[in-house]
């Protein structure tokens, strides 16, 4: 058989993504990273391992890198869309632009990939997209509600796309992942700020608490994390929903609770006031 060509977003060196592409690559597939700049890729080694520029807000940009992907190798076995982007404050905090531009990425730029990529699929009935969502979007916490909401709305796209998919041979799974060791939080250094007039002023170690909670102790290696995302991936009959990462066992058990005592217990967690 030959090897399994991979699609994976959202590749930029420290990211779950670009732990995908190398343990992904250690299997034996021909992995293809993508991230908005070349040089953010600079690092991988493995010689299974291409890299390919796409901004997934472009249109033309996701047709172009799933043409030429597939005018290479012939087919497209996998398609990971990791690409995404925080969006930390609270909701009525949070510019316009810039839930638009979270929308464009973590939502759009996952169906565009979905809609250039199922039809190469298709015509050999088989394949596995997987679409990373996040713990997240299963029950929202405080100050992050822009970024869980995009999740959310991940989460219900794939679902409906693993059932419209099943009838042409592909596969679909939901990634959510809990806390993994990532330059997430890092990427908002320097970005997020509350505007002069916020109401939530007061609520700020709250919301610096819930910026860096994924990097925190109990965060999991992202190596580890993608090592059994792709044990998964590269089974038989892979998952529809496959689930790990720091804190990943508690949302879990939460699901069970009653709603309001999950949003209240979450509520608990970044309460903190100066």
């Amino acid at each position: 058989m030959s090897k399994r060509i991979v699609l994976i977003t959202g590749c930029t060196i420290g990211g779950i993504g670009a732990a995908l592409v190398e343990r992904f690559a250690e299997e034996g597939c021909i992995v293809y990273a993508t991230a908005r700049r070349l040089n953010a890729m600079d690092g991988f080694q493995h010689p299974n391992i291409r890299t390919l520029s796409l901004d997934v807000t472009k249109e033309e940009q996701v047709h172009s890198v799933v043409d030429e992907v597939y005018k290479r190798e012939g087919q497209i076995d996998v398609l990971v869309n990791n690409a995404g982007r925080a969006a930390f404050g609270p909701v009525i905090d949070v510019p316009t632009e810039q839930v638009k531009e979270t929308y464009e990425i973590n939502f759009f730029g996952t169906l565009r990939l979905c809609q250039a990529v199922v039809p190469i699929m298709a015509k050999r009935s088989s394949g596995l997209i997987i679409n990373v969502g996040s713990v997240g979007g299963e029950i929202p916490t405080p100050w992050h509600g822009i970024y869980s909401s995009s999740k959310a709305a991940v989460h219900n796209l794939t679902d409906t796309l693993a059932l419209e998919c099943k009838p042409l041979g592909i596969n679909v799974m939901l990634l959510s992942p809990g806390s993994v060791t990532s330059n997430f939080s890092k990427n908002t250094e320097g970005v997020f700020s509350l505007p002069a007039d916020s109401l939530f002023k007061a609520y700020l170690p709250g919301i610096m608490r819930r910026v860096y909670t994924s990097q925190k102790t109990r965060s999991m290696p992202a190596d580890a994390f993608a090592r059994e995302v792709v044990g998964k991936a590269l089974q038989r009959n892979p998952p529809t929903y496959f689930t790990s990462g720091g804190n990943s066992f508690i949302y879990y058990i939460m699901s069970w609770w009653p709603r309001s005592l999950a949003l209240h217990f979450l509520w608990t967690q970044y309460n903190q006031t100066s």
